[in-house]
């Protein structure tokens, strides 16, 4: 089966593309096939890095982990990183290309076309089975012209396509019969099955109904996927914050403001798992109290994030926590806002030259052109122990007399420990790293958390030290056995077999 592909569309966004493929990810290498992902096209602010430092979607990295392939840029050679309503910074091939707006990047596209197909090409040279992955609708006829991501992708691979849609927002009938009435002929065609996504109720129900749309469609009923509770990461386009706020037992009362422009929301999911930790995440409009732990996460405009803090009045509230014995933890961006100062002189990212951060630790942050996407790994100063993380930034961060470094960085060519990141203030109230999946590191979250009980007068108790990568791990598999439960693996097999006239 070599070089063979399936690839997953949907009938809109966030109807369970990114969690199919990545099931059958792990199904086909339960299989014993070598399995890689791919998606073209991916417009997300939730991003990762590969080991050669570049950029790409994280939800291709969830699928790789699934597959058990060490994530590569070639997997998702597209990425958009919206910085404005109207603009976006365009990634290729890991590697940060221009910022365009709509209008650019659609004159742009046709340029992509034979590239993108060249990168597929050497992917599925490499692989048994390449599962791709579309994005939003196949049907939005007026980007049907110069497709690269939906139908324009799967005439590229040359692979046949599943079609899904999601039962659980209703009308999963009406919006299968009318995707596949807004497809050409050659396009339907593609078309080999649907599958329903996200159903709750009574399977004999729903019976009649399945054989009426496949009486419509004339294409086979694949499955019906029930709706489950799994801890795996979010699709690109929309999150489900209140997964994050499950442990309504914890006392220990963490707050993360919810910026404008967030990126990289998974630095929590690890977080999360604590079990004392009782996490919420805070608009900037609503009252933060004086929660044990306030995270400033990472942002793609850091300048205007900050501004934002200061007309809502958010920046106000958590300084006076902070005055209330509160400790602050920024990421990357929020990393950055702590500090006293920001300086753009080059205009990277906004007009003004100049804006005052927090000011609850002594460093500067000056932004330049040049952006850093790496895998790190250090020795953190808190405790001493290893951690590691990724970087995805713009600047460098200078520290004052007042700050301590964070983490002593270990440069990847001799292990021999150079340079530093982070910051903290002398007391250890507030602190910062631009290391994204910080709380990955077991170790360190569970004495950092201890650290903040400490501060906040209450007891210390007693951790498992979960190992993250063990339970994702875990929920992939689980992820694996409700799919291959529910869904017509043996149909999927002969698909992908099977010639698209056949």
């Amino acid at each position: 089966m070599k070089g063979k592909s399936v690839m997953l569309q949907g009938t809109s966004s966030s109807v369970g593309k990114s969690i199919l493929a990545t099931a059958l990810c792990r199904i086909f290498t339960q299989d014993g096939y070598h399995v890689n992902p791919f998606k073209s096209q991916n417009m997300s602010l939730n991003s990762a890095i590969t080991p050669e430092g570049h950029e790409m979607g994280r939800a291709q990295v969830m699928q790789a982990e699934a597959a058990h392939q060490v994530p590569s840029s070639r997997m998702n050679p597209i990425l958009l990183k919206p910085t404005t309503d109207h603009q976006s910074q365009v990634i290729f091939n890991g590697i940060v290309y221009a910022d365009m707006d709509a209008v650019e990047y659609f004159k742009f596209k046709p340029q992509l076309r034979e590239k993108i197909k060249a990168i597929y090409r050497s992917l599925a040279d490499e692989s048994d089975i390449v599962v791709i992955e579309g994005a939003g609708s196949p049907a939005e006829i007026n980007l049907k012209e110069d497709d690269i991501v939906n139908m324009g992708m799967a005439e590229m691979a040359d692979s046949p396509v599943i079609l899904i849609g999601d039962i659980d927002r209703g009308g999963v009938f009406a919006s299968l019969v009318g995707t596949m009435m807004l497809l050409t002929e050659e396009e339907r065609c593609r078309v080999k099955g649907v599958i329903i996504n996200k159903f709750r109720g009574s399977l004999e129900i729903l019976k009649p109904g399945l054989q009426m749309l496949e009486e419509l469609i004339h294409v086979p009923v694949l499955g019906v996927i029930p709706h489950f509770n799994l801890d795996l990461e979010d699709e690109d386009s929309v999150t489900d914050w209140e997964k994050y706020t499950r442990n309504e037992q914890g006392d220990l009362d963490v707050a993360v403001i919810k910026l404008p422009h967030i990126s990289n929301f998974t630095d929590f999911n690890a977080l999360s798992l604590q079990r004392d930790v009782r996490l919420r995440f805070v608009e900037l409009t609503d009252p933060l109290g004086e929660p044990d732990l306030i995270i400033l996460p990472g942002t793609k405009s850091t300048m205007d994030d900050c501004l934002k803090l200061y007309q809502t009045g958010m920046a106000e509230q958590i300084l006076s926590a902070h005055q209330n014995n509160s400790c602050v933890f920024g990421i990357c961006g929020g990393y950055q806002m702590l500090g006293k100062r920001i300086l753009d002189p080059m205009q990277v990212e906004a007009s003004q030259e100049v804006l005052d951060g927090l000011g609850l630790l002594d460093v500067v942050t000056t932004f330049s052109h040049e952006k850093t996407t790496t895998l790190s790994e250090g020795i953190e100063d808190w405790f001493g122990k290893k951690v590691q993380g990724y970087e995805i930034h713009m600047g460098d961060t200078a520290l004052g007399k007042n700050s301590m470094p964070f983490i002593k960085v270990i440069p990847k060519d001799n292990g021999a420990l150079q340079g530093m990141d982070g910051a903290m203030n002398l007391n250890k109230t507030a602190a910062g790293t631009y290391f994204h999946g910080i709380f990955d590191n077991a170790f360190f979250t569970g004495n950092y958390l201890d650290n903040v009980r400490e501060i906040r007068k209450k007891e210390p108790i007693k951790r498992t030290g979960v190992d993250y990568w063990q339970y994702k791990e875990e929920q992939y598999d689980q992820l694996a056995d409700i799919v291959r439960e529910h869904l017509d693996m043996k149909k999927i097999y002969e698909i992908m077999e099977d010639r698209l006239d056949g």
